[in-house]
C-alpha cells in the first residue's frame, strides 16, 4: 500500500505537529457544532448585542472616585459615629478621612465625580451609577470571583460564559468571549474570573492582550502542502477515535474547537490585533504612544477591545490592574497605606484610554447595541487605617456602573449612608446587577439555567431583580 499517511516519517510527523494543530481547524471548518452555538437563545427582543465589562481589581474606592460625600469632608478627622473602635479586614481603623481629591460636578446631570478622572467625567450624562452595592466577602480573590460569577467561591461560570452559552457567537472567526489581561498580570484568583465553570468548556474566555499578539499559525514555507495535509488527516483521525470513546468529555472537543478557531482567526481575521493599522488620531485619542508605559499598554488593550467588539465578539472582559502580589497599591487599586499616591498613579492610566474607548464606540454607533459595565470587587472604608493614609476593605458599600444599549444615562440609583460606610437606600446586589445585564441582552435571568449537581443553576443564584429605574 502506498498511502501518504504511511510514507510520513516519524521525524516529519513530530516536526509538523504544531502545524497540524492549526490544520485541524482547516480540515473541520464544517463542524459548526463545536463552535459556541447557542443552546438557549434570547427570551425576548434584546437592546444589547454585546458586552464590554471593564474591571478594576483591588477594590477601587467608591469614596474617592464616584460617591461624593460632603459629610465626610465636614467630619474629616472625627471618629466614625457608632463605630469608634472599628476593626476591619487589616485591623484597627482611625478617624474619618475625606478624599484627598476634590469632586466636581460633571455634565448636564451635575453628577459629582473625582477630579482625577477628567476624561471619564465627560461621559457623566451617559452613565447610570449604582451606589447601593454590597458584597458577601471582604477578600480580593473571592470578591472578584463573586462580581464576575455571582458566587464567592470558584467553580461557577462567569457572566461572559453564561452569555456565550445562551447567545453563542456573532462571528465564527473570532472568540465568543475574550478576557484581556493587564500587562501587570492576572487579577486575584486568575482564570476563575472568566471560567466556564460547569458549562461546556468552549464557553471559557480566550485570554488575549495587546502585548501578546495572536500567534502566527500559518504554514511555514519549509513545510509542504502534502506534509501538512497528511499530518492534519492523522491528527483528525486520532482525535476522532479518542473522542468517540469519551462522548461525555467536553475538554477535548473544546481544545479541538479552540484550534479550529485559532486557524480561522489567522486565516480570516489576522488584522484584529494589528493595531498599527489604526490612524494616528485614534492612537492619540487612546494614548497608545504615552511616555507612561503602563498607560500605553492599557490604551492598546482598550483599542484591542474596540476592534474585537466591532468584529462581533459577544463579551469582552477588560482588566485595568492586576493582583497585588503582596505590594499594597502598586499593581492594583488596593490602597491600604498611601491612597493619594496610589490613585495619582492609577487614575491617569485608567482615565484617558477608558474614556477614549467609550468615545470611540459612540462615534462608530456601537454604543447603540453595546452594553458597557464598570466593576470592582467591593469598596473602601470612610476611615483611614490606623497609622496610615489609606483605606481598608469595605464589603458593605461600593459602586458599579453601566452605560450604552438600553441604559438611561445621567442617573444614580441607590445610596450609601452619609459617610459611605454602608449601602442604605435601594440596596443593590450583584445578582440585581446581572439580572439587569441579562435583561438588556434579551434574557430572563430566571430562565437562563443549567442543571448541575441536582440543581438548576443560574448566574443570579436564587436572587436578583431587574433594576428598571436605570433602563431607558
Amino acid at each position: 500500500m502506498n498511502s501518504p499517511l504511511l510514507s510520513l516519517t516519524r521525524r516529519g510527523f513530530l516536526g509538523n505537529v504544531s502545524t497540524g494543530l492549526a490544520g485541524i481547524g482547516l480540515a473541520r471548518l464544517l463542524r459548526q457544532e463545536l463552535h459556541a452555538a447557542p443552546s438557549q437563545g434570547p427570551h425576548f427582543p434584546a437592546q444589547a448585542k454585546r458586552v464590554l465589562q471593564i474591571f478594576c481589581p483591588g477594590a477601587a474606592s467608591h469614596l474617592d472616585l464616584w460617591d461624593y460625600k460632603p459629610e465626610l469632608i465636614r467630619h474629616h478627622g472625627k471618629p466614625l459615629p457608632g463605630e469608634e473602635n472599628l476593626v476591619s479586614f487589616q485591623g484597627q481603623n482611625g478617624n474619618l478621612m475625606e478624599s484627598p481629591f476634590p469632586f466636581i460636578p460633571r455634565g448636564q446631570c451635575g453628577k459629582h465625580l473625582t477630579s482625577m478622572l477628567p476624561h471619564l467625567g465627560q461621559h457623566a450624562d451617559e452613565i447610570a451609577f449604582l451606589h447601593g452595592l454590597h458584597s458577601r466577602t471582604n477578600t480580593h480573590g473571592p470578591g472578584c470571583v463573586f462580581v464576575n460569577t455571582g458566587h464567592p467561591t470558584e467553580g461557577f461560570p462567569a457572566a461572559g460564559a453564561w452569555v456565550s452559552h445562551a447567545l453563542g457567537s456573532d462571528n465564527e472567526n473570532l472568540p465568543t468571549y475574550v478576557a484581556i489581561q493587564d500587562v501587570r498580570g492576572e487579577p486575584p484568583n486568575g482564570k476563575a474570573n472568566w471560567s466556564n465553570g460547569f458549562l461546556a468548556a468552549r464557553h471559557q474566555a480566550m485570554t488575549l492582550a495587546a502585548h501578546r499578539p495572536i500567534r502566527n499559525l500559518k504554514r511555514p514555507p519549509t513545510v509542504g502542502a502534502d506534509e501538512e495535509s497528511d499530518t492534519r488527516r492523522l491528527l483528525t483521525l486520532l482525535n476522532g477515535e479518542h473522542a468517540k470513546d469519551r462522548p461525555h468529555e467536553s475538554d477535548l472537543q473544546a481544545r479541538i474547537a479552540a484550534y479550529e478557531l485559532a486557524a480561522r482567526m489567522q486565516l480570516s481575521a489576522p488584522e484584529v490585533s494589528e493595531l498599527e493599522t489604526e490612524p494616528s488620531h485614534i492612537h492619540a485619542l487612546y494614548g497608545t504612544d504615552s511616555r507612561n508605559p503602563l498607560l500605553a499598554a492599557y490604551a492598546r488593550n482598550c483599542l484591542l477591545s474596540r476592534r474585537l467588539l466591532e468584529r462581533g465578539v459577544r463579551y469582552v472582559n477588560l482588566y485595568c490592574a492586576s493582583r497585588a502580589s503582596g505590594v499594597d497599591g502598586l499593581l492594583n487599586w488596593d490602597a491600604h497605606k498611601t491612597l493619594r499616591a496610589d490613585y495619582m498613579r492609577h487614575c491617569p492610566i485608567f482615565d484617558q484610554p477608558t474614556a477614549a474607548l467609550l468615545t470611540d464606540l459612540k462615534q462608530r454607533g456601537l454604543l447603540e447595541d453595546t452594553l458597557v459595565l464598570w466593576c470592582t470587587e467591593f469598596g473602601r472604608m470612610p476611615t483611614h487605617q490606623q497609622g496610615t493614609s489609606g483605606r481598608d476593605h469595605n464589603p458593605d458599600a461600593f459602586t458599579l456602573w453601566m452605560m450604552g444599549a438600553g441604559v438611561r444615562g445621567g442617573v444614580s440609583y441607590g445610596e450609601t449612608d452619609a459617610f459611605g460606610r454602608r449601602a442604605a437606600i435601594n440596596r443593590t446586589t450583584v445578582w440585581d446587577f446581572y439580572a439587569t445585564v441579562l435583561h438588556l441582552l434579551g434574557l430572563d435571568h430566571k430562565r437562563l439555567t443549567q442543571y448541575h449537581n441536582g440543581l438548576e443553576r443560574r448566574l443570579t443564584d436564587v436572587h436578583g431583580n431587574v433594576i428598571r429605574e436605570i433602563l431607558a
